[in-house]
């Protein structure tokens, strides 16, 4: 009996497209992998309505009163498993503790996909991890790293837990300068970052480090790709966009640093990650515990270069990449320089990730959560554990 025969469609709970953000594109990508789906929209304030025919339930993130609606209407379907993803800033409430009604509202079994595992977190972030946790059938982490922290900061039994993955795209391993001419981009090294534009990135690092990297290739370019997160953008507008562009013309490499202010499709993503000699993800926040940036990355055979939080020093490991002390300008420097010099050791890195990214691409990850969901749905149980916020959690 297939999956779908024994447990029904998958619904899953998170932001999507047109939604941009990381979430919502992961939540795409992964349900047109595993099979028959449908999807609960989290709508936040300012999404536009024009969702896709696969959503067919919203839940408006700040309405309590929204999210026990759908729970009964899910209750009600003939839907199987409910994959919840996860993180904080996705759900309403304080640090998005209305994601623990949600799920005890519900009878169907859950099974909860992890995006932010705080090293440090508070009593309140802390309680609703492991309240989620317990709620749900399964948890599924993308790092053993992640799964490491939660059974050590947590307290979480590591059968509690499956550890999957993030998904990539399935690219081709290409020599970057036959992509180029379709991007518009001359001869010459890229060095790539991209994603949602925000201050947590640590782009300001890269650019500090070109005068040095233009002396080593004076034809190399820093390519910064994608648009301001929207939350950002509707707080600040492009101020910190403004302050990279100032940071860049202060330094002289104005014509060696671009921005392409803009949120691209997953074509022409591809088409920039293919067309990249080098990745960089010069991330600050030390406690980043996954990237799809960085993931994507490998599955594009580049070369990358990263600071060491958590993600990074696991994906990379065994010569996968370079890592690098975070706002180290110096170091970021050098490191690009070398690499510069060298194609024949920017080759063999890209070789090395892409060859372990193929456990990663998204048939694969579709194939392994289809079998937890399975599972899961065969089951037909979910755990009655519900942990409560405390008082001193601040509810």
């Amino acid at each position: 009996m297939t999956f779908q025969a024994m447990a029904g469609r998958t619904v899953y709970v998170a932001t999507y497209p047109p939604r941009r953000c990381g979430i919502a594109t992961f939540t795409r990508d992964l349900a047109g992998a595993t099979g028959e789906y449908e999807i609960a929209a989290l709508h936040a304030p300012g999404d536009t309505d024009l969702y896709p025919s696969e959503v067919r339930h919203r839940i408006r993130r700040d309405v309590p009163a929204d999210y026990l609606k759908v729970a009964h209407e899910l209750n009600r379907s003939s839907l199987g498993v409910v994959s919840v993803q996860h993180e904080y800033g996705i759900w309403g409430g304080d640090d998005g503790e209305l994601v623990l009604d949600f799920v005890a509202a519900l009878t169907k079994p859950v099974v909860t996909t992890l995006h932010t595992v705080p090293q440090n977190p508070s009593a309140r972030q802390r309680a609703i991890l492991i309240g989620l946790i317990g709620a749900s059938a399964a948890s599924v982490v993308m790092s053993q790293s992640a799964a490491r922290l939660l059974t050590r900061a947590y307290g979480i039994a590591p059968n509690r837990l499956d550890v999957v993955p993030h998904g990539v795209p399935s690219l081709p391993l290409v020599e970057p300068d036959t992509i180029k001419p379709a991007l518009g981009l001359a001869p010459g090294p890229v060095i790539l970052s991209f994603g949602l534009l925000g201050p947590g990135k640590g782009y300001e690092t890269v650019i500090e480090a070109m005068p040095s990297v233009i002396e080593a290739d004076p034809a190399a370019r820093y390519v910064v790709l994608g648009a301001t997160h929207p939350e950002l953008l509707r707080r600040e507008g492009e101020a910190y966009r403004g302050k990279l562009i100032r940071l860049a013309a202060a330094l002289g490499v104005s014509r060696s640093v671009r921005f392409v202010d803009r949120y691209v499709t997953r074509t022409e993503l591809g088409s920039w990650l293919m067309a990249a000699d080098i990745f960089v993800t010069p991330y600050p926040n030390r406690e980043q515990i996954v990237s799809g940036t960085l993931a994507y990355a490998m599955s594009a055979g580049k070369a990358i270069v990263s600071t060491p939080y958590p993600y990074a020093v696991e994906m990379l490991e065994a010569g996968r990449g370079r890592l690098v002390t975070a706002g180290s300008s110096k170091d970021f420097s050098e490191v690009l320089s070398e690499l510069l010099r060298d194609p024949d050791s920017r080759r063999q890195l890209g070789r090395q990730a892409y060859e372990f990214s193929r456990t990663m691409i998204w048939p694969e990850v579709g194939a392994r959560y289809a079998r937890i969901f399975s599972r899961v749905g065969a089951a037909q149980d979910r755990p009655v554990e519900r942990v409560e916020l405390s008082e001193q959690a601040g509810r």
